[in-house]
């Protein structure tokens, strides 16, 4: 391929990378991960609604990995109400899961910009290092975003932060019940229970980055680079020669 078209990809990939790394970082100080629904049990069974009733009790939160806000309804009028995760939410929520879902975003955010400048040093300078060329382009992407198998003894998985990010946070909101926790923070008297929850803006925007960086791979791969680890036929004839002469 010729070289000006190699600048051309290599430049497309950084911008993708460039963009994505500024998705993050907005994605990070939003309280736009998640929305969910919650009725007011106690209420409900108080007075036993049903139907249209219940829509007295129900109650709505949205929020990020910092902050959010919410409205809480028992059928006595809408109590809004504003709540940070740090120091207000720690003896609440799964501390561990929650901080690693905030590292694993920083570390996708170096990392992505970091790759935004090898594209660029690989489209307009000239790359002396492994790192600084195609590999070292392979093994960002492949860090930021992606599943990676080696050609070792066991097959070795390697998750991306990308991914990480998403399932970390998944099973923090599905399994811990954080809506749920919020909900009822510091609420002695009602009892919460979680309706319904959608994932928002932001979780998505982490989303679209983690199939960039596939995007990315492809771009490589395009500028006729061949994938680590990849073998050629020739690479493959010249094994089998020297192993049937010795």
């Amino acid at each position: 391929m010729p070289n000006q078209q190699k600048k051309v990809i290599f430049c497309m990939a950084g911008v993708l990378s460039f963009v994505c790394a500024l998705g993050v970082v907005t994605a990070l100080g939003t309280p736009m991960w998640i929305k969910a629904t919650f009725l007011c049990k106690t209420g409900a069974l108080l007075v036993n609604a049903s139907g249209q009733e219940l829509n007295k009790f129900m109650g709505e939160i949205q929020y990020g990995l910092f902050h959010g806000e919410g409205v809480r309804q028992c059928g006595l009028g809408a109590r809004p109400f504003q709540f940070s995760f740090f120091p207000n939410l720690l003896k609440a929520i799964p501390v561990s899961i929650h901080v690693n879902v905030i590292l694993f975003s920083m570390i996708l955010i170096v990392l992505t910009m970091v790759g935004t400048a090898f594209f660029m040093y690989n489209a307009f300078g000239k790359p002396f290092e492994t790192l600084h060329g195609p590999l070292g382009l392979y093994l960002l992407s492949f860090i930021s975003g992606k599943y990676k198998f080696l050609p070792l003894k066991t097959n070795v998985v390697f998750s991306s932060c990308g991914c990480l990010v998403m399932i970390l946070f998944a099973s923090e909101v599905k399994i811990h019940q954080l809506s749920e926790k919020i909900a009822n923070y510091k609420e002695g008297t009602y009892a919460y229970k979680t309706q319904s929850e959608k994932y928002t803006t932001s979780f998505w925007v982490v989303f679209i980055c983690f199939f960039v960086h596939f995007l990315n791979g492809l771009l490589i791969r395009l500028a006729g680079f061949q994938f680590p680890f990849a073998k050629s036929k020739d690479t493959e004839t010249t094994n089998v020669a020297a192993d049937i002469m010795y």
